[in-house]
């Protein structure tokens, strides 16, 4: 039962999760495989109770360390940027990057609530550093540097800091080309 006004928010964050985990797949395949491995090898050694003991520990190692993974419910507020202390090794940190680039594209406001900023930040040392402008104070100025063609006016819509966020969950993110694009005029900047 949905309560009136809320919509099935429910719903929408269990959509958001799942899209999360199908990125990991391959290293989640590759666990249960070492994990069984391991338990036949520990069964022909020493016996079904030890095999058993060896699945029960790597189930308890596995949900502890998922634990660490999992990051808080998110508020449908997407503008609050998560903060990555979690991400202590470099696994985790590349993990956390290919999620976020998944939903980026997924999702609008993915993009708007984790991508977009760091684009912008990245716009705005690039050209205070090479150009003197500010991105947030000039941004036709910043514009008129990034993409000086008439057929970039597209990309600008990604990364105009006037721009409100998005937060329907159901708009698609950033097409990968137009992303491609913007990072190609970042590093020509």
């Amino acid at each position: 039962m949905t309560v009136p006004g809320r919509g099935d928010a429910s719903a929408e964050h269990r959509q958001a999760a799942e899209g999360s985990w199908r990125a990991s797949a391959p290293e989640l395949a590759a666990a249960v495989f070492g994990v069984l491995v391991t338990a036949l090898a520990v069964y022909a050694y020493a016996g079904a109770d030890a095999a058993v003991a060896v699945v029960a520990g790597c189930a308890v190692a596995a949900i502890a360390y998922l634990r660490m993974l999992v990051p808080a419910v998110v508020q449908p507020d997407v503008r609050e940027i998560l903060p990555s202390r979690q991400a202590t090794t470099s696994f985790l940190g590349v993990w956390r990057k290919r999620v976020t680039l998944r939903d980026a594209t997924d999702r609008m406001a993915s993009y708007d609530a984790e991508l977009r900023p760091a684009l912008q930040h990245l716009l705005a040392a690039r050209l205070a550093q090479r150009h003197g402008v500010s991105l947030y104070a000039d941004p036709a100025a910043a514009r008129r540097l990034l993409l000086p063609g008439p057929r970039d006016d597209s990309l600008w819509f990604w990364l105009d800091p006037e721009r409100q966020a998005e937060t329907d969950p159901k708009r698609p993110g950033i097409p990968p080309r137009s992303l491609a694009a913007i990072l190609d005029r970042l590093e020509r900047l």
